[in-house]
């Protein structure tokens, strides 16, 4: 099963035109803004001899704005 997010995609003023970019809503501005969005693979077991079987992905949304970090696990098995 494979779950899709849908985002807005605006475009922004800057100096040198405009930029296309994936926003979200951020708690810390209170406002749509652009994100930079990553999947990283986290370990979630602290015993060394599990390790190796307990990591999983999660998918982390930075603001570029005010730099405010989410994340959320994407594989709630």
């Amino acid at each position: 099963m494979v779950f899709i997010r849908v985002c807005r995609t605006r475009r922004y003023g800057d100096d040198q035109g405009f930029t296309r970019g994936l926003t979200e809503y951020c708690d810390g501005c209170e406002t749509d803004t652009l994100r930079q969005v990553s999947v990283q693979v986290r370990t979630e077991s602290t015993k060394t001899e599990n390790a190796q079987f307990s990591r999983e992905p999660y998918r982390v949304a930075e603001c570029q704005r005010c730099g405010v970090r989410t994340s959320q696990r994407t594989n709630d098995a």
